[in-house]
């Protein structure tokens, strides 16, 4: 009784099988793509990017800031708030400096004097040191603890 035998495969030394091949073309083609994936992520998300200055910080930095965005952090100065036609102008210190802050639009609810506020925005002019800075969005820190309203139950009707 005789066994059958396939032919050899005639193929190149050092070359391996065609299937095998195809896998790292497939296999270097997903990571040729997740790397360009990342870059592309990497520069969208840097444009995005705002960056977080205490008023000292961002009054070093003014001229190498330039007019480009970002959040200024500081307490409002009390007695400085002015109400304008286009929203509110005031003054932010973090006990180095001081700021003035020309905010367009509302202000939220818990906007005071003496309150911590973080102030989204860019320098008005970069070159010059007596600049205000343009704000277009006003955050208002707040503490962590939340205590609801006091609700007066003996009244509630039952039904």
């Amino acid at each position: 009784m005789s066994t059958l035998t396939s032919p050899p495969i005639d193929r190149p030394p050092g070359r391996p099988p065609r299937r095998r091949r195809t896998r790292y073309v497939v296999a270097l083609g997903g990571c040729a793509v997740a790397v360009v994936a990342i870059i592309v992520l990497a520069v969208v998300l840097s444009n995005n990017v705002v960056y977080f200055r205490t008023v000292s910080e961002a009054v070093r930095d003014r001229t190498s800031q330039g007019t480009s965005r970002f959040r200024l952090a500081g307490a409002v100065v009390p007695g400085s708030i002015h109400e304008r036609s286009h929203g509110v102008e005031f003054r932010v210190t973090d006990g180095k400096a001081t700021v003035t802050v020309e905010h367009a639009g509302d202000t939220p609810a818990l906007f005071k004097n003496g309150a911590p506020v973080v102030c989204e925005g860019h320098w008005a002019s970069a070159a010059s040191v007596s600049a205000a800075f343009d704000s277009d969005r006003i955050l208002v820190k707040h503490g962590a603890e939340y205590t609801p309203p006091k609700v007066d139950t003996s009244k509630a009707e039952t039904g």
